[in-house]
């Protein structure tokens, strides 16, 4: 029996793919049997119409030949194509696409061929075209991305953005992508890219990008602490600006004009070049331009003639002056002192007169006519009114009203005599004008006034306190005084001292005795 040789590789109804502008390698090897020897080895290619095109051939004992577009571009794998006859494509270009023959001749045997096919593909050439958009634009494309490969590729976008996408795709694997939004300035800046998918890539290709979006600046003037002063060295203002691009044009003026000497613009920087000046106040406007727009804004500056720190301890300073010369008049004022001596006595003797009431006010004369709960009436006592004083040892709750009334009349009744008497007195003394303060009394010869010639509201004032008046005939009375009556007694006798070293009656007025050295003080405490 006859033993043939046959095909190692490649296997039947083989198919391979590659990718242009690579090395592709044609597999194809014969085993022979005993006495068989392989002569010559070629390669074909079919073209459309069906016929082949030779391209290269290597003989036992010529060599090897490669025709015509193939030639330089192809050959075996092996310096013994008899023995490994593959075939390497250096470089390989889209048009190598298609079915190929490798045919083997053999003695005495004859001739062997094996099919295969070869699937040319091509990497993806990708583009993307960024768009700069500006704030306030409508809608519209704000980046495209283009590819070419065989085959076709996909196209995707990976973003945050809020859009829509339009996908296009044209002969010969081009395919191409669009992405459209309302430009906002918020969206500057965020990610934009596109993905490229297709089978000869193990992961999609990205495409980095970036949104633009321009819009104009805004303009804000920093630098000004609103403590400028008189002779401030160093001052500057600086405009800020945002917007996209940066602002390169910084205008600077002052009230509308011109900036004074001194002053330079560096950028959006303006500086002082010497001590600050009074006339320097004003609004300072600064205009920025980055091209897609403008701004201004005006700031109010205010140079003041010394530091604001300063003025706090000056005024600091004069207060405690002030409170200090006001507490030592107050304190050496003995008139102010007596006053409110005056006034709290007065204020004991109506308490005590208003509980001296009972709650049967009517009487006549000396003979009381009081009923129901029993009061005791003293002899010869009464209040400085000249009315009988009725001690209270219990109350009767029906007549609570009619009581009431009656001490919101006696109380009303020393708040006019004591108003009526400060009032005149601070009159006369104040002021030089005739009082009526102290009536008509008979004087010494030299005019003056004796230790006893006491006016007669202050009398009464310190009299109620000794709650007797001559010549009535009312008892004793027995309420206690809140008041210590030595207090009262060493005050008036002040008083009536006062009056007496100081001052003499003249035709019914009160006047003050000249003397060189006398100083009336008010008696309120002030500052002289």
């Amino acid at each position: 029996a006859c033993v043939r040789g046959g095909f190692v590789e490649p296997p039947p109804s083989f198919s391979l793919r590659s990718l242009t502008e690579a090395e592709t390698r044609l597999p194809c090897q014969f085993q022979v049997q005993e006495e068989e020897q392989v002569v010559q080895v070629s390669w074909f290619k079919e073209i459309p119409d069906g016929t082949k095109e030779q391209i290269i051939t290597a003989h036992l004992t010529e060599g090897h030949t490669e025709f015509g577009r193939y030639s330089g571009r192809v050959r075996f794998e092996s310096s013994s194509p008899t023995v490994n006859s593959a075939l390497l494509i250096m470089n390989t270009e889209e048009s190598y696409e298609g079915k190929y023959t490798c045919h083997i001749s053999t003695f005495p045997y004859g001739n062997f061929e094996r099919q295969l096919s070869l699937t040319v593909w091509t990497l993806p050439i990708s583009s993307l075209d960024p768009v700069v958009l500006e704030e306030g634009q409508s809608f519209r494309v704000a980046a495209s991305c283009r590819s070419v490969a065989r085959p076709p590729p996909r196209l995707t976008w990976d973003t945050d953005l809020p859009g829509q996408t339009q996908n296009r795709s044209s002969e010969g694997g081009a395919v191409s992508t669009h992405f459209s939004l309302h430009p906002l300035r918020s969206m500057n800046g965020m990610r934009l890219d596109c993905l490229v998918w297709h089978p000869a890539l193990e992961q999609p290709r990205r495409i980095s990008n970036r949104l633009v979006v321009q819009f104009p600046p805004d303009a804000a003037v920093t630098g000004y602490n609103g403590n400028w002063y008189m002779g401030l060295k160093g001052a500057e203002l600086k405009c800020e600006s945002g917007g996209n691009p940066k602002p390169q044009s910084f205008t600077w003026t002052r009230d509308g004009k011109a900036l004074p000497d001194g002053l330079t613009v560096n950028g959006a920087r303006l500086l002082f070049g010497r001590a600050l000046r009074q006339n320097d106040t004003g609004v300072y406007e600064c205009v920025v331009n980055n091209g897609v727009g403008t701004r201004k804004v005006e700031y109010n500056i205010t140079v003041t003639v010394v530091a604001a720190g300063v003025l706090v301890i000056v005024m600091i300073i004069i207060i405690i002056l002030a409170s200090s010369r006001r507490l030592n008049s107050v304190s050496t004022d003995p008139r102010g002192q007596n006053e409110d001596c005056t006034l709290l006595r007065l204020d004991s003797r109506m308490k005590n007169s208003l509980m001296s009431l009972e709650d049967r006010p009517i009487y006549i004369g000396s003979e009381s006519t009081l009923g129901g709960r029993q009061g005791t009436v003293g002899e010869g006592d009464v209040d400085y009114l000249g009315r009988p004083v009725l001690y209270q040892y219990s109350w009767h709750e029906g007549r609570e009203s009619i009581r009431g009334a009656e001490m919101e009349g006696e109380r009303e009744e020393r708040r006019r005599r004591v108003e009526s008497y400060l009032k005149r007195s601070d009159m006369s003394l104040d002021s030089g004008l005739p009082s009526s303060l102290v009536p008509i009394k008979p004087q010494d010869q030299d005019g003056s006034v004796g230790p006893t010639d006491i006016p007669p509201m202050l009398s009464d004032l310190c009299g109620q306190m000794e709650g007797v008046t001559k010549g009535e005939d009312w008892g004793h009375r027995q309420a206690v005084l809140e008041v210590d009556e030595a207090d009262c007694d060493t005050s008036s006798y002040q008083f009536s001292e006062a009056l007496s070293n100081h001052f003499h009656y003249s035709n019914g007025f009160l006047r003050p005795k000249p003397h060189s050295n006398a100083i009336l003080l008010h008696p309120r405490g002030q500052i002289i």
